[in-house]
This record gives C-alpha cells, structure tokens and sequence, in this order.
C-alpha cells in the first residue's frame, strides 16, 4: 500500500488537528471557535459514491431531500439503480443528467474493496474514469469513505472560502491555487477540509458539506 494514515476515529482527526494547530496559529484561534472536529466517516462502496453523486451542485438542503426520497423508493442499492427507469429516478428529484451518472455508476463494474488497497492518486483516477464523476467526487469518496488523511476537495467552493478567509487572502483562491495552499498542510490535509469547512459553518452560520 502506498498511502498514508487512514481515519477512523474521533482521536486520528484530533491528532491530526493538533498537528495543524501546532504548525499554523491560524487553525488553532479557528478551532477555538468551532470546538472539535467531526469525523465524517462513512461506509464505503456504493452508496458513499450515489450520494457523493447527488450532493454534487446543489445546496445541502435539496441534496439531503433527494437523497431521502431515493431512499424511500429503495433506489441506493446498486441493482435497484441499474434496473430505474428516468421516470423512477424523475420522481425522486434527480435531475436527468444526475440520473445518467447514477446509471452509470451502477454499470460501471468499479471494485470497491479494491480501492481500500491502493494510493489516493489511483483511487481518484479510478473514480474520475466514470462518467459524473469528477474529482471533487472523488476526492470526497477518498476523504469520507476511504478515511484517506492526505486528500483535499481543492475545487469545493466553501473550502475556498474559508481558506481566502482564514488565510486572509484579497480573493478566493480558484482550485490551482488551492492544490499549492494545501500541500502545507500534508500529511493531514483532509483534516484541514474538516477545520475549514467547520470555520465555513461558524462564518456563514450553515454547513458547506453534507
């Protein structure tokens, strides 16, 4: 395996935290303010990715309901994904093309317990190479569903913002610019997602993350 610490528990996200703080006064006067970091784990396979899927550009609130009503209507299994028909997936509030790339992943033969054994790059390779999927997706699965410590969704919106704030930067910082701030913070760069997107929550008083 070629990757490093995998989270698990409340106690790597602290440890990571501490080592943030440690380098980098800014985080620790943020998580004095927004208390102790969540550890966001989820299970892996393929609902992890469906509802990675569905938060994709819509708000938490509409992303949250579509996903109960898929639920109610017993559409997160793979095979019930596969067998839907667009008016099924309509009927839940999935957009057309989001219906698509739920089809898509259904079908796409991915291996996820071969993911758990290889580097974070060759994860989101992996991932990227199924239609609507990119690497914010990607990167999301790697961090939540995998416990991958070292992986940033450096295009999210709200972690950019927070960083332009933490950071005290003039502008937000587009997604090359933030792939260069987060390497500071490697080996511990999904924990710093989790400090800025708590820092996000205390500044915009909502969530930017499921």
């Amino acid at each position: 395996m070629s990757f490093g610490r995998i989270i698990t528990c409340d106690a790597d996200v602290a440890e990571g935290a501490a080592w943030l703080c440690a380098r980098d006064k800014r985080f620790a006067q943020a998580l004095e303010n927004t208390g102790p970091l969540p550890l966001r784990r989820q299970a892996d396979g393929f609902g992890a990715l469906l509802s990675a899927i569905v938060g994709q550009q819509v708000s938490i609130a509409s992303a949250n309901a579509i996903w109960a009503r898929l639920e109610g209507a017993g559409l997160i299994s793979q095979a019930a994904m596969a067998a839907a028909s667009d008016e099924d997936l309509r009927a839940v509030g999935l957009s057309r093309q989001k219906a698509r790339y739920g089809r898509a992943l259904a079908k796409s033969g991915i291996d996820f317990n071969a993911l758990r054994g290889i580097s974070d790059r060759e994860v989101i390779e992996a991932l990227v190479a199924v239609p609507g999927i990119g690497p914010w997706t990607a990167e999301i699965y790697a961090m939540f569903a995998l416990g991958r410590a070292d992986v940033f969704a450096h295009g999210d919106l709200a972690l950019q913002e927070a960083a332009r704030d933490l950071l005290g930067l003039e502008t937000r910082p587009n997604e090359k610019e933030m792939r260069v701030i987060a390497l500071a913070w490697s080996p511990w760069r999904a924990v710093a997602a989790r400090a800025l997107w708590a820092h996000y929550r205390v500044m915009k008083a909502r969530e930017g993350i499921r």
